[in-house]
Parts: structure tokens; C-alpha cells; sequence
């Protein structure tokens, strides 16, 4: 059955457009398709106008902005989660009660694990980790595509949930044999594992957190054949050996030497040429050669929002690395840029993502003053952060009086650096806009 027949006809409940409505183009495919489109989200109206006016002139069925109506979900045939939202969601208890009484079942769906039920066998490369995969994906996306331009029957596509391209939308033109490369964010490892996906090409940046997996961190690889792979560090491989997941997968070891040191590579620091060289290790499985490597990464700069220099104000340094939501990568990021205790860090926000001690172990090395904003997962470490020896703790009640208050702290040759280490929560709906606003009150200095 092609994509468009099972959606025709279909009453789709939409529950979230993203927070830069990453949904838009699904939604768009869906209605399209024929499906009636019924979009529910938390946020109001007057912010979600630009898209909705668009929606509604292709078709939008109705939508609802403000509140989730658990008994309007009653009525549909699917429902469809953008990744603001949980199985877990109040607005959805009646309809997994209902489902499992097994009168209706209302399939409920995340965009990815939709689009592998509905999408024909295709090469999947999965990158997943607590950190670095935008990163991968940028640097190994070019070299894939190299791969790809001398066949004539085998295509290349982005899976991203943060991309604005959509996932369900390349339903309308994946074909079978294409190669997908998937951006797996730690929630949506345990929903892959549940419908039985893993990918056949697993690159993993670093060992999976607690809270993406049920019981073994290695357990999305549980249905990876012999044919199949794992490209990682020495780390991460060891530490499949003391699971209770055994990978089937042949394991590729990783090492900074990949990369030689003669390549003009503009990558920040270890973190950056470890990333290079997974996207190497996985580019030769494509035999893709070392001059296109090269090249690739010749041209490869650092992501917006990943330890990004943006201003020199009085001989202080800012950093804009707002895509930190975990205590690995605020800790990667200090390391990376940290030279004696030169560091006036930025840190907080709402539920953290893992274990916090070994950041704060790093903190008496690199940092001499931390600044506090608030949310869920600043509460949570506060008690903890307090107790901190030869650290100067504040706090702050935004982002703007954090970057005037890291200024006021710092000394000639320090640097600051925004690594929240957390969710974004509040004003701040999003890593983006928090980064945003980090880099227009450091440019208004």
C-alpha cells in the first residue's frame, strides 16, 4: 500500500507543531494525502498565526491551540506526537484506556516510528548519544551524498526532528534501497527498540544516559544482524562487553588518528576531530575515498550553537553552546575551551539528563564562578551546586542578566560560556530561541 492510500481519508489528530514547527511539512503531506487534520497544541494562537494561516488555506481540518481536549482524541484513527510530547500526557489517558480495552485502537505515533511502519526497506544510519550528533550528521551528510551521486537508483535522505523538512513528509519520495541517515534524540531510542528498529549502521558519539533506554543501554542494537555495524570509541565499544545486550553487529573502533593531522580540519578541540573521525570510519563502509574526506572536511565549520565563539567584549570571550541539555556536553565544552580557571559559566534550566558529579568534579579545574538560571533542573542541583568548594555560585533571573553579571565576574583573558547543560524552559521554548537570546544581549554589550 503506498504511503498516500493509508493516510487518505484518515482522521489525524496532530498533537504539536514543534517549537519552530518541524511539523508543518508533515502536516502539510498528511492533508495532501487526503487525511483530515485536526491540529492540537498547548501554545497559543497568536504564536502558531503564520503557520496555522498557511495550514488552513491546503486544507486544515481545525485546529485547537491553548488546551488538548482528551475526548476530541477519541474521534481519530491515528494520533501523531511531536517530540514536545509524551506517551505519559495527561490528554492522552483515555484514549490508552480505551485502546486497551480494545473496543477502538487509535494508533498513537511519533513521526519516526510512523515513518518506518509505513516507509519500504531502506539503509539506515543511525547516529545516537547525548552530544555530537547534529555535528556527525553535518559532517558525514556531504560525504553520503558524494556516495550516492554515481548511482542512479539509490538516494540519500536527512531524518532530523529538529529539521524543518519533516520525517512523514519523505514518505512521498523515499524509495526501497534508499540510504537514510537518522538523528536518534535519546527519547526516541526506547520508541525504535518497541517497534523493533535498529539501525544497520549504528554510530554512537558517546555512551547512551540512564533515562534513554528500559534495560541496557545497547538495547536499540538488540535487532542489528551480523551484516550489520557499530562505529564508535574504544569507550563505548568496551562498554558493550559488560551489557546485558550483547550487539550481533560487527563493532568498528574509532580513534582521533583517523584523522591526519596535516588535513586542514577547523574542527574546536578532541571532541570535534573524535566526531570526524566517526564520520570517516562510516564514509569508508560507502567507499567514499580519503580525498573526498578531505575535502569534505576542509570545508566543514562548526554548528551555530555548539560552542560558538560570537564576541570579544574587554578581553573576555563568549561562547553561544545553548544545544547543551546534558551534563557531558557542558562538561566536553569547558574542557574543550578551558585553559587554568578561566571559565565564567552560564548553566540551568528545566529537567536535566543524566548524572551531574563528574561535570561538577570539572568545575574546580576550568571554572572560578557559575551562574544560575532558573528552571525544574536548576532546583533539582541546587543543594548540590551550593556545597561546591572555590566556586562562586549567583544567580540570575534571565539570560540577559546572566551575560551582564558573567561580564561584571570576569577577569582579562577569561571566558564566558553559555552551556545551560539542561532543557530550555519558559520565554525560552527552545534550544534556539535561548541561544538567541544569549547571542542578541552578548552583541548588545
Amino acid at each position: 500500500m503506498a504511503s498516500r492510500d493509508y493516510f487518505k481519508n484518515k482522521r489525524i489528530a496532530v498533537i504539536g507543531l514543534g517549537p519552530h514547527g518541524e511539523m508543518v511539512e508533515d502536516v502539510k503531506f498528511l492533508i495532501k494525502a487526503g487525511a483530515l487534520v485536526s491540529i492540537y497544541d498547548l501554545k497559543s494562537e497568536a504564536r502558531l498565526k503564520n503557520y496555522l494561516v498557511f495550514l488552513r488555506s491546503i486544507g486544515l481540518a481545525n485546529f485547537v491551540c491553548g488546551s488538548i481536549p482528551g475526548d476530541d482524541l477519541l474521534d481519530m484513527d491515528l494520533i501523531i506526537l511531536s517530540h514536545e510530547y509524551t506517551r505519559e500526557s495527561d490528554f492522552l489517558k483515555n484514549v490508552i484506556t480505551q485502546n486497551n480495552t480494545k473496543n477502538k485502537i487509535i494508533p498513537i505515533e511519533y513521526p519516526e516510528t510512523l515513518f518506518f511502519k509505513q516507509a519500504p526497506p531502506v539503509t539506515v544510519i543511525g547516529v545516537i548519544g547525548s552530544c555530537g550528533k547534529a555535528t556527525i550528521i553535518s559532517m558525514l551528510s556531504p560525504m553520503l551524498e558524494i556516495a550516492c551521486s554515481s548511482l542512479d537508483n539509490q538516494n540519500f535522505y536527512i531524518l532530523d526532528p529538529e529539521s524543518s523538512e519533516g520525517i512523514i513528509a519523505r514518505l512521498q519520495k523515499v524509495k526501497s534501497g534508499d540510504i537514510i541517515l537518522l538523528r536518534i534524540i535519546e527519547p526516541m531510542m526506547k520508541e525504535l527498540y518497541n517497534i523493533r528498529i535498529s539501525p544497520h549502521i549504528a554510530i554512537c558519539t558517546t555512551f547512551p544516559t540512564k533515562y534513554s533506554y528500559g534495560f541496557s543501554p545497547f538495547e536499540l542494537l538488540n535487532y542489528q544482524t551480523y551484516n550489520n555495524f557499530i562505529i564508535a570509541s574504544d569507550e563505548v565499544i568496551d562498554a558493550t562487553h559488560t551489557q546485558k545486550v550483547q550487539p550481533k553487529a560487527k563493532m568498528l573502533r574509532t580513534k582521533a588518528s583517523l584523522i591526519p593531522t596535516d588535513w586542514q580540519f577547523l574542527g574546536k578541540g578532541a571532541h570535534d576531530i573524535d566526531n570526524a573521525a566517526l564520520a570517516f570510519q562510516t564514509a569508508k563502509l560507502f567507499k567514499v575515498s580519503d580525498d573526498d574526506v578531505k575535502r569534505v572536511l576542509s570545508f566543514w565549520k562548526p554548528l551555530k550553537g555548539r560552542l560558538e565563539f560570537i564576541k570579544r567584549v574587554k578581553n573576555v570571550d563568549f561562547y553561544n553552546d545553548t544545544a547543551s541539555i546534558s551534563p557531558f556536553s557542558t562538561e566536553t565544552a569547558i574542557k574543550t575551551i578551558g585553559d587554568g580557571r578561566n571559565i565564567v559559566l552560564i548553566f540551568g534550566g528545566a529537567k536535566g539528563k543524566g548524572d551531574y558529579t563528574s561535570l561538577y568534579n570539572s568545575f574546580s579545574k576550568n571554572v572560578h564562578t557559575v551562574i544560575l538560571l532558573s528552571g525544574s533542573g536548576t532546583l533539582k542541583e541546587r543543594l548540590v551546586i551550593s556545597k561546591l568548594h572555590d566556586v562562586q555560585i549567583c544567580s540570575a533571573l534571565s539570560i540577559d542578566e546572566a551575560v551582564h553579571m558573567a561580564l561584571e565576574n570576569a577577569k582579562k583573558g577569561d571566558k564566558v560560556l553559555f552551556s545551560p547543560g539542561f532543557d530550555a524552559i519558559g520565554i525560552d521554548g527552545s534550544r534556539k530561541e535561548r541561544g538567541e537570546r544569549f547571542v542578541k544581549a552578548v552583541r548588545g554589550i
